[in-house]
């Protein structure tokens, strides 16, 4: 089973969130998912970013791969950098 970390949409039409959460890779998009851990408002300014950081380490060192978009994410937050560490 291939675990990501990536985005599902919510939100009005021009006024989208996201949700940051951990899913299979088989599964859709907006579909099923194992667990949330956090969200990504785009529509204010430099955008709200809120995750928890203990679940998205734990995730990251149980293997999951994050999204191009949610790595950036990461990395914003210095959570890319931690994980590397504590590896």
């Amino acid at each position: 089973m291939a675990v990501k970390i990536r985005l599902t949409r919510i939100g009005r039409h021009k006024e989208s969130i996201y949700r940051i959460v951990v899913a299979d890779g088989r599964f859709a998009r907006d579909g099923r998912y194992i667990e949330q851990i956090g969200y990504f408002d785009s529509t204010k300014g430099d955008g709200i970013l809120n995750i928890q950081e203990d679940r998205a380490l734990e995730w990251l060192k149980k293997g999951a791969t994050p999204s191009d978009t949610v790595r950036t994410l990461l990395t914003k937050k210095g959570l890319i950098q931690k994980a590397k560490e504590t590896k």
